[in-house]
Formats: structure tokens, C-alpha cells, sequence
């Protein structure tokens, strides 16, 4: 048995698709592509190598997935490649471009099981998880890290080198300039913390002792008025009996850019 591929798709002979991938009319495939098994690829979509797609899946129409960075550093056989894993739904018009040379391994990463909604912008070299929701035109710049069951209201803006932790919500329209601490939500222009994300959290089955601690960590970061380094140390009193605080707490020490505060 071969790949299901419409007469009309193009599919280099250098491309590796499993036996089970469908690929719908007009779509382009190019070498070093390689697609595993139930993924189906709609019509009128452009993947380029080097790039590797896994399981399950669904790419819609005129998405543009394993393209040149538009970084004005980028050359078109520099050695750099995309990642895609399992689960995931890209919708209409998503871009998803190569890594640079900047980052050692010129690599941009998508995890499994995200929900990439329409006219959304992964640019080189992210990293970004599984179990996100990206909603409508939600625009990550490059080198931006993007935790965990992240969810990204529609035309959510996010500046290159930012870093997104697990469970964060970002309200639509928000403008992200600093790293996002994990379990809250941001919105505005600039964003601004709003609270924890008490709903996400509820939703993914945390326990109420848990969340207890992560309102009182973000009390103490958010609404306290102490220096960051004060709260650090009341926060690594906490950590040693909380995973999701020394989460926290560990996510502080390692932000480049500072906190979206």
C-alpha cells in the first residue's frame, strides 16, 4: 500500500511519507519532508525540508510549514530543520519556519497534541510543547519558549526570546514583552499579570491544596511590593514542600528577559 496522494499534489521522491498519510489536492511536499503515519495533509499545502512530521496529524489548507526563516541572516541550505510531533491540528494559513544558525541546532520544535487555530506565526527557533491552544493570529517572534498546556487568546503578540510556562492563559490582543511566569494569566498592551489561572487549573485536576500554594506564590510575587530577590528566598521556603512553587521559583532564576510583571 502507498500514500494516498491526490494526482494533483507534487511530492518529491526524496520526501518520506508513511503508507497511511493522505495528501490532498495541489499540495507540495519537498524533499527531506518526512510525514508518519494517519497524518492527513489538506490541499494547497506547502511543507519544505528538512522537516519531520509525526502521527495523527491534520494540516488544513495553505499552511506553510518547514519555510526559510524570514530572519535576514537565512540561507536557504543553511543546515537547520523543523520538528513537528504527534496529535497535532494546524489549521488554515499557519506558518511554522526553520531554526537559524543563531541557535546550535537551528532547530524549531512543535510537541504534540496542540491546537495551532488559523493565521498563526511560529517563527525560527521556538520551542514549543503540547497540549497548547494557540487561537487565531497569536504570533510567536523567534527563540520564544512556549511551556505546556498554554492557551493564547486570538491575536496574542509574543516578543523573540520570550519564555511562556506551563498553564499560562494570555488574554486576546495581548502584547508579551517579558517572560510569563508559570499557571497565570496575562492581558493588555503590554500584558500585565491578571491573577492565576484558577480555571485551567481547575479543569486539568489540580488539587485545592495546590492551588492554594500557587495564589499564595503569586500574592507574594505580584501584589506584595517586595524587592524580587526578598521574595525568592520567602519562595524557597515554600518550594521545598510545593513542586509547583519550586516550579516557580526555579522559572524566576532561569528568565532572561524578566518577568511580565
Amino acid at each position: 500500500m502507498t500514500a494516498r496522494i491526490h494526482p494533483t499534489a507534487i511530492v518529491d521522491p526524496k520526501a518520506e511519507l508513511h503508507e497511511t498519510v493522505e495528501v490532498g489536492p495541489y499540495s507540495i511536499i519537498g524533499p527531506g519532508v518526512t510525514i508518519g503515519a494517519d497524518t492527513w495533509i489538506g490541499p494547497h499545502v506547502v511543507l519544505r525540508g528538512p522537516m519531520t512530521i509525526g502521527r495523527g496529524n491534520k494540516i488544513f489548507q495553505f499552511a506553510s510549514l518547514g519555510e526559510i526563516s524570514q530572519d535576514m541572516t537565512a540561507k536557504p541550505d543553511d543546515p537547520t530543520r523543523v520538528e513537528i510531533g504527534d496529535g497535532n491540528t494546524i489549521r488554515e494559513y499557519v506558518t511554522i519556519q526553520r531554526g537559524t544558525m543563531k541557535e546550535q541546532d537551528g532547530l524549531t520544535k512543535v510537541g504534540d497534541r496542540n491546537w495551532i487555530m488559523a493565521a498563526v506565526h511560529i517563527g525560527h527557533d521556538c520551542i514549543v510543547g503540547s497540549h497548547n491552544i494557540l487561537a487565531n493570529n497569536t504570533s510567536l517572534a523567534g527563540h520564544v519558549l512556549l511551556g505546556d498546556y498554554v492557551g493564547c487568546g486570538g491575536y496574542t503578540l509574543i516578543h523573540q526570546y520570550c519564555q511562556i510556562g506551563n498553564h499560562v492563559f494570555t488574554g486576546g490582543g495581548s502584547v508579551i514583552t517579558r517572560d510569563v511566569l508559570p499557571f497565570i494569566m496575562v492581558q493588555g498592551h503590554p500584558a500585565e499579570a491578571r491573577g492565576i489561572n484558577a480555571e485551567g487549573l481547575r479543569r486539568r485536576g489540580f488539587a485545592a491544596e495546590d492551588v492554594a500554594a500557587i495564589k499564595d506564590a503569586y500574592k507574594l510575587i505580584f501584589l506584595s511590593g517586595q524587592t524580587l530577590d526578598k521574595v525568592k528566598q520567602e519562595l524557597a521556603q515554600t518550594a521545598s514542600v510545593s513542586t509547583h512553587v519550586a516550579y516557580m521559583l526555579a522559572f524566576i532564576n532561569g528568565s532572561k528577559r524578566a518577568l511580565q510583571r
